[in-house]
């Protein structure tokens, strides 16, 4: 791994549940040895991307990561051209709508909506999802040429190696699903109580993205899939990339 590589797994240690981390909570986040973790925070500190307290002890984002987030949302013009969109469709059906794209080996949310109203039953969508292992992976898997899928599936799979062949068993399914249906849907595959519809979001020169529908499961017929929220999701995906094509 190289150094820049390096600052950036240590810059991606930080979440929104834990602002503040040492030294050693780095190292151990990042699989780095500890010095080598203390070397590259303090040029962080010193470049202006992290603060450290002393009375702490701990490192902290700072503003200059926030700038990067912010330039590279204010470039994402697909993103501001879906949202109204997405909120239409999450209000009309009482669903969570995201929209998300690859990281690696992972489905990171770019934005996502909720109805207005409450509602009790429905389930809150994660920020990350791994790539062969949810329905947001699979249906960005399927978009892809089939060398560049089978590659990421193998690193994927090196990660757990003994859940390799169920997850090539559910790929297959989604990517039989995307090509009949245009998306791929799960009940239960990657929560127990949640049912979720994701279709490949594809306009040229932008990365793949994936948009997708989750509520519970008991609201999640095959007949709504069919009628209602198949076609509905299908129509916003296409409505996504023609407002992204035109940006």
């Amino acid at each position: 791994m190289t150094p820049f590589a390096r600052a950036l797994s240590l810059l991606e240690a930080f979440t929104p549940h834990d602002c503040w981390l040492s030294s050693r909570e780095l190292s151990v986040r990042c699989g780095m040895p500890a010095s080598t973790t203390w070397r590259i925070a303090q040029s962080l500190v010193i470049l202006g991307y992290l603060l450290y307290d002393d009375a702490l002890r701990k490192y902290r984002l700072a503003a200059s990561v926030l700038a990067l987030g912010y330039g590279a949302a204010h470039n994402s013009g697909l993103q501001r051209s879906a949202l109204e969109q997405m909120q239409t469709c999450a209000d009309h059906h009482a669903v969570h709508i995201s929209l998300g794209t690859r990281d690696r080996l992972e489905i990171v949310t770019i934005t996502s909506c909720r109805p207005m109203r409450t509602m009790r039953d429905l389930p809150t969508p994660r920020a990350h999802a791994g790539l062969s292992s949810s329905p947001m992976g699979w249906a960005l898997l399927s978009s892809l040429p089939e060398s560049e899928r089978s590659f990421l599936m193998h690193n994927a799979e090196r990660r757990a190696p003994q859940d390799g062949p169920r997850l090539r068993r559910q790929l297959c399914r989604a990517v039989a699903q995307v090509r009949e249906l245009g998306y791929c849907t799960s009940i239960g595959d990657w929560d127990r109580d949640v049912g979720i519809l994701s279709a490949p979001v594809l306009v040229e020169g932008r990365a793949p993205r994936v948009i997708s529908c989750m509520c519970a499961a008991s609201r999640f017929t095959t007949a709504r899939v069919q009628r209602e929220l198949g076609p509905r999701l299908l129509a916003l995906a296409a409505a996504i990339q023609r407002s992204g094509g035109a940006e």
